[in-house]
């Protein structure tokens, strides 16, 4: 849900205090109050409704290590997603879902085709229109409390998957835009938790959306930064093609054992 870059940055190795308020004279709202109002309040159901593809690009940031590179994602309806990230001096950074296939490519870590939890991950975050469609992504939801974030109250959201690890999500109070997300990330590196917070919230082709994604995870901190969304472009089918690195693994995993049942 607006995290859409959340796990870009894991693909391909470049990863080796808020605090309790008590209000209990403030009853706390419905989980499906807080994530429905989330979804008014950046644009509503039938904006969403209208958005069958995206383009969108910017940059992303490592501040310490005073790297940067310019990243791109397509989407279309309903999981169509294809994503790059090109540092120079590293290499390109590949990630995609067609279909039940989730993959990422990268010069670093080499063709990868995800499995389990960071399938499952990765589906989510491929989901065109993710807000809109949260009870289809979180069929259980609670409202935990009531936090500081940044100065301000929100309210605290725990969503949880059929399957797979649980996501929170902070919700201001007051102007209900969800400020930021933890979660324990899947990857090839391991499981990771990550906090991701998010500001700068601008209307890209009717919907509100931010434009300043930091992420934390495993002691490093990144920021993307997003130029450009493109609303209801024309993106052709190939462009979610997955690449002959990703075919060949595909095959590989399918191909029969020679030597299985060979004699010893």
């Amino acid at each position: 849900m607006n995290r859409r870059f959340l796990l870009i940055a894991l693909a391909g190795g470049l990863f080796p205090g808020a605090h309790l308020s008590a209000f209990a004279a403030d009853p706390l709202p419905s989980p499906e109050s807080i994530l429905d109002r989330y979804v008014e309040v950046t644009g509503g159901k039938q904006v969403y409704e209208k958005r069958k593809s995206e383009i969108a690009t910017g940059t992303l940031e490592y501040p310490a290590q005073g790297i940067k590179g310019t990243i791109t994602r397509y989407e279309t309806e309903p999981d169509n997603y294809y994503a790059t990230l090109e540092i120079p001096g590293i290499g390109k950074i590949e990630m995609g879902v067609n279909g039940d296939v989730a993959w990422e490519n990268s010069a670093i870590m080499g063709p990868h085709i995800k499995s389990g939890e960071e399938k499952r991950q990765a589906i989510r975050e491929a989901t065109m229109n993710s807000t809109l469609y949260w009870r289809k992504l979180f069929p259980k939801v609670e409202t935990a409390g009531v936090e500081m974030v940044d100065g301000q109250e929100c309210y605290k959201v725990v969503l949880t998957p059929a399957e797979g690890n649980a996501e929170t999500m902070y919700f201001q109070k007051k102007s209900g835009l969800a400020v930021k997300t933890t979660m324990v990330a899947v990857s090839q590196a391991g499981d990771i938790p990550v906090e991701v917070t998010v500001a700068d919230y601008k209307n890209f082709g009717g919907v509100m959306a931010p434009a300043k994604v930091t992420q934390k995870a495993a002691g490093q901190e990144f920021t993307i930064s997003i130029d450009k969304v493109q609303v209801n472009a024309e993106i052709p089918a190939e462009r979610f093609a997955l690449p002959p690195e990703i075919r060949a693994l595909l095959d590989k995993s399918k191909a029969p054992d020679k030597n299985k049942g060979a004699a010893k």
